[in-house]
């Protein structure tokens, strides 16, 4: 069997709001008066960028744009290299007693160039045995697209594949292509609920 995570709200903690994020980089969160259309915008530029449509250059300097510069190119980088928190507890425990347990492991997450780097230096996500995201892709969930490169590239049913993501339409996609797709709660610690579902399918002890 396959085991597949998703990366940010699975195995690595993340901010979930531009104001989590300025805090987690030491900046004043400041009052936006976001005009008509702005979080359409946004949720297009970022699904752009982590396409990998956009460079890191040009994402900072829209961003900031979008926020009509109230967040400078520079203190939107600080920002974006901030996101990522760090790893929810157990995480490369699981990884471990699914390889040992005889599984192949992977991940597919929505995710970019800037951030790519600092995921993989996490040790659960560099354990896996193989690395897919939509800037490498160049495709972006909940596109039916990138499940079917998933499954082409690794020459796998959808049967075959369990996956673990903390977003419902990344779930239901997946689902609509037949793997066995289980959301997780991304505000609690994760590895006790992929351990359990785990155990319930009887692919760990």
């Amino acid at each position: 069997m396959l085991i597949c995570f998703d990366i940010g709200g699975v195995l690595v903690r993340i901010c979930r709001d531009w104001n989590e994020g300025c805090a987690a980089a030491g900046i004043d969160p400041r009052r936006h008066q976001p005009r008509a259309g702005h979080d359409d915008r946004a949720r297009t530029l970022i699904a752009r960028y982590q396409r990998g449509e956009v460079d890191c250059t040009g994402f900072q300097r829209e961003l900031s744009e979008l926020f009509d510069g109230l967040w400078t190119p520079e203190e939107v980088a600080r920002i974006d290299r901030a996101w990522i928190l760090g790893a929810y507890d157990g995480t490369i425990g699981l990884v471990d007693d699914l390889r040992a347990a005889g599984h192949r492991t992977a991940c597919l997450s929505n995710t970019s160039h800037s951030h790519w780097e600092m995921l993989l230096g996490d040790p659960a996500v560099a354990a896996l045995d193989v690395h897919h995201a939509s800037h490498l892709l160049r495709l972006h969930k909940p596109d039916r697209r990138i499940y079917e490169a998933f499954e082409a590239d690794l020459g796998v049913d959808g049967s075959e594949i369990v996956f673990f993501d903390d977003l419902h339409p990344n779930v239901e996609a997946a689902r609509e292509r037949g793997w066995d797709a289980i959301r997780i709660d991304h505000e609690i610690e994760t590895v006790p609920q992929m351990r359990t579902a785990l155990r319930i399918r009887g692919l760990l002890d």
